[in-house]
């Protein structure tokens, strides 16, 4: 893993082995930038960094530039993400000096949710490229000040980049590939798709560990807190590479308090994942119910966050 000074904060403490928390922050279905100042007080010391969303599942939403420009304000380390689903190369690149301008140097790399699965299904994707070939272009950027063409800027863009993996798509061995070309064009940290199948995480997690993959990356598990177990069955059954096991919707729809017990279980999951080599922090995705976040990262003892994290205020969960 890279062993220069850490750029952002994310990456100081991972780079010293402290267990991360991140969380992710979708923006307004308008143009409501408080809405991020709000989502942002249930981040604020209680994670170490909040990811940005880019027109998540295809929906349109606003833009993630100016939202993480925002959060950053309130006092939150941000992190943007950047599909190529909606930019060709031109795009992410502008959007990319626009962070990095403005201060902001965590950039998750993806290729995006396919445009037919959201609320404009008669768009035409971009896809001018893909999540490797984008980092790989995002390193160079970053690391040689060079535009994808190879044309020279003025000025340094120091980037922590992120990808994405999904231990749960088969084939297995196609995983682990994609993960090695991720890193070999110079990834810093993955995020995985949202587990709730601890086994097959571990089959995944195991073939990674064989090839070394975990010593060369920082791996973000990911944690899905669902309200209610119709949310895990439209999970189940609507989003491609999500496994839900039957036992954890029985037990949603027999909880007396379902919100009471999603916490509970996203605790669960953060004690079983903190404990996995190869493991550097969990990424929580509370798909709009961000006020989760403090109570879930409170009872995990995962308090308080690494120095220069501001201090949590006093935040109820509602």
């Amino acid at each position: 893993m890279n062993a220069k000074p850490p750029r952002t904060h994310l990456e100081r403490v991972l780079q010293e082995r402290r267990f991360s928390i991140t969380a992710e922050v979708g923006p307004a279905k308008g143009p409501n930038l408080d809405l991020i100042r709000k989502k942002s007080v249930h981040c604020k010391g209680y994670v170490d960094a909040a990811f940005i969303t880019d027109n998540q599942s295809a929906v349109v939403r606003m833009s993630p530039v100016p939202c993480a420009m925002v959060l950053k304000e309130c006092g939150v380390e941000p992190v943007v993400q950047l599909t190529c689903r909606d930019r060709n190369r031109m795009a992410l690149q502008s959007e990319m000096l626009a962070m990095v301008g403005a201060g902001i140097h965590n950039l998750l790399c993806l290729t995006g949710d396919h445009q037919s699965l959201g609320n404009h299904p008669m768009a035409r994707g971009v896809f001018d490229l893909d999540s490797i070939s984008f980092i790989g272009l995002a390193r160079k950027f970053a690391d040689e000040s060079r535009f994808f063409n190879g044309e020279q800027f003025k000025g340094a863009a120091p980037l922590f980049l992120g990808g994405a993996a999904n231990p749960f798509a088969p084939p297995l061995h196609a995983r682990v590939v994609r993960l090695q070309k991720k890193i070999a064009n110079g990834v810093d940290f993955i995020n995985t798709q949202a587990i709730f199948d601890l086994p097959m995480f571990d089959t995944w997690l195991e073939a990674i560990k064989k090839e070394g993959l975990h010593e060369k990356v920082y791996i973000l598990a990911g944690i899905v807190p669902a309200k209610s177990a119709r949310a895990l069955a439209f999970m189940k059954e609507s989003i491609s590479g999500v496994f839900v096991p039957d036992g954890l919707i029985t037990r949603m729809e027999q909880a007396k308090n379902p919100e009471d017990e999603a916490i509970n279980w996203a605790v669960e999951m953060i004690h079983e994942l903190k404990n996995r080599e190869g493991v550097a922090g969990v990424h929580l995705m509370p798909v709009m119910w961000e006020a989760a976040i403090p109570e879930i990262v409170t009872r995990a003892g995962l308090l308080p966050r690494p120095e220069s994290a501001p201090q949590p205020e006093s935040v109820a969960v509602r």
